[in-house]
């Protein structure tokens, strides 16, 4: 028998959860208010950023990446399509495939939208005092370490579920 884990209620993990809840949701409203401009879902956002470093790509590779149901992404990229963010070409290496890569539209846009969003952080953080600003650097390889932790229990489901039975 393994070791029981963490109750999701001790407060690291509450406070954790409340904090990027937080943070994604003041990001979200405030760039929104600034730059009225951008409309683009967060979904479409996620898979022009995994196309900005992986294109050209299968839609099923794309699900894969983003852990979603490759009818939930071709319905994203369908849109995208529409949009003239990205284009969907026969695969150079198995022509009964299609690949989607991202247009000059789609880069101008996922670079616009990060652009944005790295400035109102750098606001946000320019109004922080030293010591937070140095405490959330410091923090930030232990946080890309939880968002990998977190991936692998998304990968391996199985592995946990005694673990979450609990009622």
């Amino acid at each position: 028998m393994s070791a029981q884990p963490r109750r999701p209620q001790e407060p690291e993990a509450r406070l954790l959860t409340e904090a990027v809840t937080r943070l994604r949701r003041a990001l979200r409203s405030s760039i929104r208010t600034d730059y009225p401009w951008e409309t683009l879902p967060m979904a479409q956002v996620e898979l022009l950023q995994v196309l900005g470093e992986h294109s050209p790509v299968r839609i099923t590779d794309l699900a894969t990446r983003r852990r979603l149901a490759p009818s939930t992404v071709s319905g994203l990229i369908a849109q995208m399509i529409t949009g003239g963010l990205v284009a969907r070409e026969v695969d150079p290496t198995d022509r009964r495939a299609s690949v989607v890569t991202l247009t000059d539209a789609g880069r101008e846009q996922l670079t616009a939208w990060t652009t944005a969003h790295e400035r109102r952080i750098d606001t946000a953080l320019a109004a922080l005092d030293a010591p937070s600003r140095t405490a959330i650097t410091k923090a930030l390889p232990a946080l890309f370490r939880l968002a990998e932790n977190l991936g692998e229990q998304a990968e391996n489901p199985g592995e946990q579920a005694d673990d979450t039975t609990e009622t």
